[in-house]
């Protein structure tokens, strides 16, 4: 007995070191319950078999009280046919006496019988408050697995958010989205740079547009000035003639 005590001993201590190491919880709650299914079991079985017990002390306390009213009977009529002459009165008084002795017999193992079932329905009425009460503390831990299920599942998914808000190292989520957002701030920045290169060579281009557009009209101007004065087009009598109601004197008409 010493030996099995230190043995539970022994597995209580480490079910309390897993408990306090984290080992695991919601599995050594499910085992925790799997065994108190396993106690209920076995008390439902003993139950039942007291309750057998029970039963048949009750009906040997019947049986015996049977036969020990009829071994009373048996010795009641012996004495009446004694009386009657129908049989000697020795052999009645014998044989009566013998019917009482075991009227006596079947009357202590009535009692005994008797003792027997009110131990047996205390055992059951004990067993029965027993198995109540594991009833209920299976009942009380299986709502608390589900409980502790749903707090393990809000305690993983805070410490996954809390661990990537917390940054905890370079590799993390939120480090790589700082860096993301770094890049394209360069790249739109480079982007912006590239523009400003492309506004800068597209106002010089005008510029020089503009420039040789201005050349070419001045050099068309002289050659139309060059043609004019080789054919001998006076520049201002052109444009008197060219003039309406204007009549051209006759040393210009010769």
């Amino acid at each position: 007995m010493n030996i099995l005590k230190r043995i539970f001993k022994i597995g209580q201590a480490e079910a309390h070191s897993a408990v306090d190491q984290l080992e695991s919880p919601i599995k050594m709650t499910e085992q925790g319950i799997r065994d108190m299914k396993e106690d209920l079991d076995k008390s439902l079985r003993a139950l039942a078999e007291v309750k057998a017990m029970a039963i048949r002390s009750r009906n040997d306390v019947e049986n015996y009280k049977a036969k020990s009213q009829d071994y009373e009977n048996k010795a009641v009529q012996l004495l009446q046919r004694a009386h009657r002459g129908e049989l000697a009165s020795t052999e009645a008084d014998r044989l009566a006496g013998e019917a009482l002795v075991k009227k006596e017999e079947n009357m202590a193992l009535s009692a005994s019988a008797q003792e027997d079932q009110l131990k047996f329905e205390k055992s059951v009425a004990q067993m029965e408050g027993n198995i109540k009460t594991l009833k209920s503390t299976i009942s009380k831990w299986e709502n608390e697995l589900r409980v502790l299920k749903s707090r393990v599942t809000v305690s993983n998914a805070t410490k996954t958010i809390n661990k990537q808000l917390a940054q905890i190292d370079s590799s993390s989520t939120v480090a790589l989205l700082e860096r993301m957002k770094e890049k394209v701030a360069v790249e739109e920045a480079l982007a912006e740079s590239y523009g400003e290169i492309a506004n800068e060579s597209r106002s010089i281009d005008q510029e020089i547009d503009k420039a040789l557009e201005t050349s070419s009209a001045q050099k068309s101007a002289k050659e139309v000035e060059a043609l004019k004065a080789k054919l001998g087009i006076n520049a201002g009598a052109a444009d008197a003639a060219a003039a309406p109601g204007t009549t051209a004197s006759p040393e210009q008409a010769g």
